[in-house]
């Protein structure tokens, strides 16, 4: 064995541990998630045998067994996948920022409903003003955000529609 090759005990374990999280990933997704992601057939039918196990020790060594496997396997692309799946697009997140904004925007001033409403014209003028009026309502009371929530859930949907339909 050349010196090039040694992989210590510790880290030989954590890529083990690595690779039985990732296993842990791939159980937890849903079947249509599961049947995006490029799996060789010993390593999918693995994965589908641990979402029937519902004992505790059963389960821990199926995941092992998971484990086991991903070891002859590549999980780098597999692990990309998954990451992928999870992460939001560079898109959602700026929109989610973008209706952070505007909610911001509408709350401080009571003008920019109609800035908004010109921008994009799908929008509710008055389901707006009435979010707003209680948002503002809620703050100055101290209750819970509920409708400062759905301003923003509001806002969103708004924001989402008009990209789908560019």
């Amino acid at each position: 064995m050349e010196e090039d090759d040694f992989i210590s005990k510790t880290r030989r374990k954590r890529q083990m541990s690595e690779l039985q999280d990732l296993g842990a990933d791939l159980v937890k997704l849903s079947p249509e998630q599961l049947a995006r992601i490029d799996l060789p057939e010993s390593l999918r039918e693995a994965v589908l045998a641990c979402r029937g196990i519902t004992k505790h020790e059963g389960r821990r060594r199926q995941m092992q067994y998971i484990g086991r496997i991903m070891r002859n396997v590549d999980a780098a692309p597999i692990a990309a996948q998954v990451a992928a799946m999870h992460a939001p697009s560079r898109a959602d997140t700026a929109l989610f920022h973008l209706a952070e904004k505007w909610r911001d925007d509408i709350l401080a001033d009571t003008e920019a409903i109609k800035r908004f409403v010109l921008e994009f014209p799908g929008a509710d003028a008055s389901v707006l003003r009435t979010l707003a009026e209680k948002a503002r309502a809620e703050r100055a009371s101290g209750v819970p955000p509920k409708h400062f929530r759905k301003m923003f859930h509001a806002l969103n949907a708004i924001l989402q529609d008009s990209r789908r339909k560019r």
